[in-house]
């Protein structure tokens, strides 16, 4: 049985920034942690360099560090339904991505 409830309901909508929000900000890393209910979306900034210096380090069979700081961006916090709703819309566009790279001509 189905209520009105459950149904979703799209609609247009337009978010107009605010003046810090105005520019996007670049991220490199993500991270998602739950705590009563609420999820708890944390985007941070790694140094490209740093990653590859890293790597370069391992592949030379040196240990590799036991942690590393990055720079918080941003923490956005958001109910589980909004979580899912984010899970859908990043699936969508994911599937679009992948099928417009299928159909590019191979050349």
């Amino acid at each position: 049985m189905s209520d009105a409830k459950d149904k979703a309901l799209q609609l247009n909508i337009r978010l107009k920034p605010s003046e810090p929000t105005a520019h996007p900000k670049a991220t490199n890393y993500t991270s998602v942690g739950v705590s009563q209910g609420i999820a708890y979306v944390d985007f941070g900034f790694i140094e490209p360099g740093l990653l590859g210096d890293i790597a370069k380090t391992v592949k030379e069979g040196q240990a590799a560090p036991k942690g590393l700081e990055g720079h918080l961006v941003t923490r956005v916090a958001m109910g589980v339904d909004v979580l899912a709703r984010l899970h859908q819309q990043i699936q969508q566009v994911l599937v679009s991505v992948r099928d417009a790279q299928q159909s590019r001509p191979k050349g």
